[in-house]
């Protein structure tokens, strides 16, 4: 009897201790950290790895060290100019102090949600529509300034915002959708217009090209007619250089026998026809006055 006590005594405590063990040996993976309290009193984080536990005296309080996100429905604001618009955002955190993540706030989405909504009716309060629709990059950027000084002395760090969609009222949105179709309709006539304007200079540009081409190929024949010319007279000076009066005379009494044999009854002379005669009257005055003899 006292061997049965003795075996069922040694299980008892055996299971104790693999219950203690149990409970006493926490495995802590990297993106994670444990808050210890022993007695109530926070004790400084540990992990990760293998972390002893105190059974009964400690009390491990497990925190996620991986960013997360918090999704903010739509709110409606009201901009500077009184139009109110709908708005949902992101908002992406993550702990950078386990203890005052765990100590210094309860419930941190819910006091997250919470004052991004009141941050965000705030910033675009004071900001008019037409900047709401065109500036998302600097709201996400004020809305992320303003939520991390609040959230950094609970130990959380935004790391971004994100707004999602943004809701104007129905009459700006048909306004916007008209406006686009206008933009659009004028940068099709200025499209078509620099067209037009392109193609009309190329062919003013073509046009002055080819009167500019046209007049160089025409002065390029005058200056070869010009020099031309002036060859041909340089040549017939040069040859009248070579013919003395005798031959120019036989020249000019060949063309009186050719005025002679044709049908015309008026002839002109130069002038210098009777110089170039002179001799040959000169020459019969002389025979006649011979024969007189």
């Amino acid at each position: 009897m006292n061997s049965v006590g003795e075996t069922v005594l040694i299980i008892f405590i055996a299971i104790i201790f693999i219950v203690f063990l149990l409970y006493a040996i926490r495995i802590v993976r990297e993106y994670q950290r444990i808050v210890v309290f022993r007695f109530g009193r926070a004790l400084a984080e540990k992990g990760p790895g293998i972390v002893f536990i105190y059974p009964i005296v400690d009390q491990p309080v497990m925190v996620d060290l991986r960013e997360r996100f918090l999704t903010i429905p739509h709110q409606t604001c009201i901009t500077r100019d009184n139009a109110p618009v709908d708005i949902d955002f992101m908002i992406y955190f993550k702990v950078i102090n386990s203890a005052d993540s765990v100590i210094k706030i309860n419930n941190f989405e819910g006091a997250a949600t919470g004052i991004a909504t009141t941050t965000l009716r705030a910033v675009i309060g004071d900001i008019n529509l037409d900047e709401v629709l065109s500036k998302r990059e600097n709201i996400n950027s004020i809305l992320r300034v303003k939520l991390d000084e609040i959230t950094i002395r609970w130990g959380v760090k935004v790391t971004n915002v994100e707004i999602r969609e943004i809701l104007p009222p129905k009459n700006v949105s048909d306004a916007m959708i008209l406006q686009m179709a206008a933009e659009r309709t004028r940068r099709a006539v200025v499209t078509e217009s620099e067209g037009k304007k392109s193609a009309t200079i190329t062919v003013a540009e073509g046009d002055k090209q080819s009167n500019i081409l046209r007049a160089e190929g025409d002065r390029q024949a005058a200056i070869l007619r010009a020099e031309g010319y002036s060859l041909a007279l340089s040549t017939v000076f040069n040859v009248a250089k070579t013919i003395d009066s005798k031959t120019l005379s036989l020249q000019y009494l060949e063309m009186l026998k050719a005025l002679g044999s044709s049908e015309s009854t008026k002839f002109i002379f130069p002038m210098e026809f009777t110089e170039i005669i002179r001799p040959f009257t000169e020459t019969l005055k002389k025979v006649y006055n011979d024969n007189e003899k």
